[in-house]
């Protein structure tokens, strides 16, 4: 299918519903996580079995949306990238250039949404998304080719083999660790004006840093090179050939996920080395998270042809239309509800209860998105991203 036909399409509306979901399982995990802000009361305060509770939320949600509510947006961002892309091309423009435009935009965003909520991501995508750009001309086996590169976590890959040429080899200790600690003073103050400047300060080079150091930052931008190629090939639209690639895909990464992760849980017993532990259990563990993604991913696009399915996730769909308004506002929400300037109820809830309240508030913003769909059609920052895209085409 050429790219003149991709732009009549209409939207592929399991997409919008996979982005929505995606987006309620970031919220429920800030929601347990008080949004960075790591300070819970004591478990004396509860019973036992709320605490066992507590625990076994946290392993549950860590499971299924740790670090994947994140790839899936990735994976969607190069998808998204790869209509705009074909759109621009039909008429014989470039969108490259416009594209880097649009990078600095998300940035903007990125810096507003950075003052409520420290480590968001818009900045660190609107950075990684210059691979875009520059692959943008690639073929479709160049692209597959580079996302598997980029997705083979090269770096930790590269410390584990140099390791065996130098024994006295080492990995620094985190250097995010101090800069998140940094954050604690404006979280627990009750001004927004400490709270901004403290963010502002150090929260994106806390984020940044620590995606760098976990992998997230050169698995997103092999996550953003994938969807890009997924939307070349047309793997979203419904077909019996994108039936047949996600039932593939699905079954391999399931087989895929099930011994990274038994080689996670038992890694101490395979080896205490911390020269394995800070490379090869780093670059395991972004196996794990990529091949669960891809899981969630392609089991949600086969359910989505099953009538009872698709009447339940369809309801995520407006969220994603609105994405990038829905990120930033449960960054405003969450961040007033936890932290010391708003609610304050950061240091009184613990795991259980801040879930509870994290449904609560999804359930509010879902229904603000389906409202604001229903009559505008588009999300209101994604009409000035817009906008502001094509500024002087307007």
């Amino acid at each position: 299918m050429n790219s003149s036909e991709i732009i009549k399409k209409p939207r592929i509306e399991v997409v919008d519903s996979l982005r929505g979901f995606a987006i309620m399982g970031i919220f429920f995990l800030h929601s347990i996580e008080h949004f960075n802000f790591y300070v819970f009361p004591s478990k004396d305060t509860q019973p036992e079995w709320l605490n066992k509770l507590d625990d076994n939320l946290w392993d549950t949600l860590f499971l299924v949306f740790g670090g994947k509510g994140y790839a899936i947006f990735a994976l969607l961002f190069g998808f998204t990238f790869s209509l705009m892309y074909a759109k621009q091309f039909a008429k014989g423009i470039d969108f490259g250039y416009r594209f880097l435009w649009r990078l600095v935009l998300l940035a903007c965003f990125g810096f507003v949404n950075g003052l409520f909520f420290p480590g968001e991501i818009l900045v660190l995508y609107s950075i990684i998304g210059i691979s875009l750009f520059l692959v943008r001309k690639f073929s479709n086996k160049a692209l597959i080719i580079t996302a598997i590169i980029l997705l083979s976590q090269p770096i930790e890959i590269g410390r584990f083999f140099y390791s065996f040429f130098d024994p006295n080899f080492t990995i620094a200790a985190k250097q995010s660790d101090p800069l998140w600690n940094a954050l604690k003073e404006g979280q627990l103050g009750t001004s927004i004006w400490n709270l901004w400047s403290s963010n502002t300060l150090n929260g994106h080079k806390a984020g940044l840093t620590w995606a760098f150091e976990v992998g997230r930052l050169i698995q997103s931008s092999g996550l953003f090179i994938l969807g890009f190629w997924l939307g070349k090939k047309n793997l979203f639209t419904q077909s019996t050939e994108q039936f047949m690639f996600w039932k593939k895909i699905l079954i391999s990464a399931i087989l895929i996920f099930i011994p990274l992760y038994l080689i996670e849980l038992n890694f101490e017993r395979i080896s205490t080395l911390k020269i394995y532990e800070k490379t090869i259990l780093r670059a395991i563990d972004m196996y794990g998270n990529l091949a669960f993604c891809l899981v969630i991913v392609s089991a949600f696009i086969i359910l989505y042809r099953q009538y009872w399915f698709y009447t339940i996730a369809r309801r995520f769909r407006f969220c994603g239309r609105m994405s990038l308004t829905a990120y930033i506002l449960q960054s405003i929400i969450g961040s007033f509800v936890f932290y010391k300037y708003g609610l304050g109820l950061g240091t009184e809830l613990r795991h259980t209860q801040s879930f509870v309240v994290g449904i609560a508030l999804f359930f509010i913003l879902s229904i603000f998105c389906r409202f604001w769909i229903i009559q505008y059609k588009q999300g209101p920052l994604e009409k000035i991203w817009h906008k502001l895209t094509w500024i002087d085409k307007e």
